[in-house]
């Protein structure tokens, strides 16, 4: 699973990702126009973008490269387990969440897209 961090948090996304990951999994940095690319590519399986509301810049290219339906933001609102594997399900591939959520959305989210993987 080839995982891009952008946004605000982009760093701090990709730090608190790599120790979850497994073997022949990556994550890399870069930009929400870059994500987009690689998304519409199939070069990449996800994005995870952070602003300060979660609900802004952290998407706002990808809602319009991908569409809506495609894309997902929890916005400032903490999101709790069952909400994170809910937009997994749903076929969401770009999530947004608050900078200040990194520690607490990524390890959840991770989960949630490893899981989904597995099936």
């Amino acid at each position: 699973m080839k995982i891009i961090a952008g946004g605000v948090a982009k760093s701090d996304v990709a730090d608190t990702l790599r120790p979850l990951l497994n073997e022949g999994d990556t994550v890399q940095v870069g930009t929400d126009m870059d994500a987009a690319a690689l998304l519409r590519s199939g070069t990449a399986d996800y994005y995870l973008g952070t602003c300060h509301t979660g609900a802004g810049a952290s998407l706002g290219v990808l809602v319009g490269l991908l569409g809506s339906e495609r894309t997902h933001t929890f916005g400032r609102g903490l999101p709790s387990e069952a909400d994170i594997r809910a937009a997994v399900e749903a076929g969401n591939v770009a999530f947004g969440f608050a900078l200040d959520q990194v520690q607490d959305v990524v390890p959840l989210l991770w989960a949630a897209l490893d899981a989904q993987r597995q099936g």
